[in-house]
């Protein structure tokens, strides 16, 4: 398998949770997500580079669900093409800023807002990246919490769901301590 696996969960019914050092763009998933913000603009990290591996196809997906539906609210998820890239799809998950208030309970939303997308169209593996903890600035045990939790709740609250495999694709750096730290 792809990456680097630092640690594995195992949940019922064969699914699993592995937090991997890799490169989100080749991750070995039916899709990605995309940490983003609430007007899908892809100005910095992990959104810029995704951005500029599947083309215009995915800016005009996103500028279009702009145009439609208005800004995404935070913990909320919509998905486009994934363009140039080898996935079904992306899915674009607006987590909460630093500051904003209950920051944890919002990530697991918009963690299980994602899942569930991918979930809704029977994909069966999806990778995600830090989400809210880069210049959001939410403090990497927030963060780190937030991440396992997610998983968590998903798995066990959707025991009949199609995603089997959730990845979580980090850097080697203080947020993947964090996460290492938080799970057994």
């Amino acid at each position: 398998m792809a990456g680097t696996v630092i640690k594995k969960l195992d949940f019922p019914g064969g699914r699993q949770f592995l937090v991997v050092v890799y490169d989100l763009l080749y991750e070995p998933v039916d899709c990605i997500v995309n940490a983003a913000n609430g007007g899908l603009s892809h100005g910095g990290g992990v959104a810029a580079a995704i951005e500029q591996a599947a083309g215009p196809r995915l800016t005009a997906e996103g500028n279009a669900i702009i145009r439609k539906q208005g800004r995404i609210p935070v913990g909320e998820a919509v998905v486009t093409t994934a363009g140039n890239l080898p996935f079904k799809g992306v899915i674009h998950a607006v987590g909460p800023r630093m500051g904003e208030g209950d920051e944890e309970n919002k990530l697991v939303g918009t963690l299980r807002s994602a899942f569930l997308r991918a979930h809704e169209r029977g994909w069966a593996s999806l990778s995600f990246p830090g989400i809210s903890s880069g210049i959001f600035a939410v403090p990497y045990d927030v963060c780190a919490r937030a991440y396992v939790r997610a998983v968590r709740e998903f798995f066990e609250g959707q025991p009949q769901s199609s995603l089997q495999t959730i990845r979580l694709c980090l850097f080697k750096g203080p947020l993947l301590a964090a996460v290492e730290k938080e799970l057994p």
